[in-house]
């Protein structure tokens, strides 16, 4: 009798007949079949699944960012605090997929722009969404997808919603801080304006951070998540300068120059300014 190799996997229980496959259980199949390049150039699939990629990894991103929101809401921190970790790692995937992109050279990316028409990341409602649900709120932004009712209503009722930062300032109220009421209660689709009102009140919070821990660990989560939303701007923009210079995007934006303009946006402007005022 022949005496199986150490590493055989002959002897182990694996099910070769499954109710359910792998491929099947993530619908595999229409996943891949996703990728359609609209020219042959080599380097078109990769601009493609990088982007796709994104588009998965930012769904995540709107699903823990929501419910960490809604346990915020809740004065239910913790379970909060694992969400937001878990979207900080998301967004080192995100960074990190840039370092893959920038393997294309500007010719590779010009040998296939054409087939991009009009389209461009610009259009992105998940990254719309994100962006409002952190707090860069911008009205004028959604008209992109008011063809799309789907995509445009979704947009509208997170434009009008608390952003992440608002629901947090509305817990410091309750739980006795001096926020301003037109702070907890205004119209959500207006971007917030720093207050030195808040920015006090964040400044206890990180004296007494023995007596305050779960609000200042909220405070960094908050400064992870916006921290690495910028380090992803960043790299957005180097790489597009890296791979097309300062054309005009397809979109229609400045390009490069559009993307610069972002970096000076801040979500959460108290916890940034608080470190001077310490």
């Amino acid at each position: 009798m022949e005496t199986p190799k150490k590493n055989s996997v002959d002897n182990e229980a694996i099910h070769w007949d499954q109710d359910i496959s792998y491929g099947q259980y993530l619908d595999l199949e229409p996943l891949l079949a996703c990728q359609n390049p609209a020219s042959d150039e080599h380097d078109e699939l990769l601009f493609i699944m990088i982007h796709q990629v994104s588009e998965l990894w930012i769904k995540l991103c709107l699903h823990e960012a929501h419910s960490a929101a809604r346990h915020i809401a809740d004065d239910n921190l913790s379970p909060a605090f694992k969400m937001l970790s878990r979207v900080s790692r998301i967004q080192e995937q995100l960074i990190n997929a840039w370092e893959v992109l920038v393997t294309m050279t500007p010719a590779d990316y010009l040998s296939f722009r054409d087939s991009l028409g009009q389209s461009s990341g610009f259009q992105s409602y998940q990254y719309r969404e994100i962006e409002f649900l952190l707090g860069n709120k911008n009205a004028k932004l959604i008209e992109a997808h008011r063809s799309k009712p789907k995509h445009y209503q979704k947009l509208q009722h997170a434009l009008n919603s608390p952003s992440l930062y608002d629901v947090s300032l509305q817990l410091l109220a309750r739980r006795g801080f001096d926020i301003p009421e037109n702070i907890t209660h205004r119209d959500w689709s207006i971007p917030y304006t720093a207050s030195s009102d808040v920015e006090a009140v964040w400044m206890e919070i990180y004296r007494n951070s023995e007596k305050y821990w779960d609000l200042y660990e909220l405070a960094e989560k908050l400064v992870d998540v916006e921290f690495n939303f910028q380090r992803w701007r960043f790299n957005h923009m180097k790489t597009v300068e890296r791979i097309i210079g300062y054309r005009r995007g397809t979109g229609g934006s400045s390009g490069v120059s559009y993307l610069v303009k972002a970096l000076d946006l801040q979500f959460f402007p108290e916890l940034w300014s608080v470190r001077t005022s310490i």
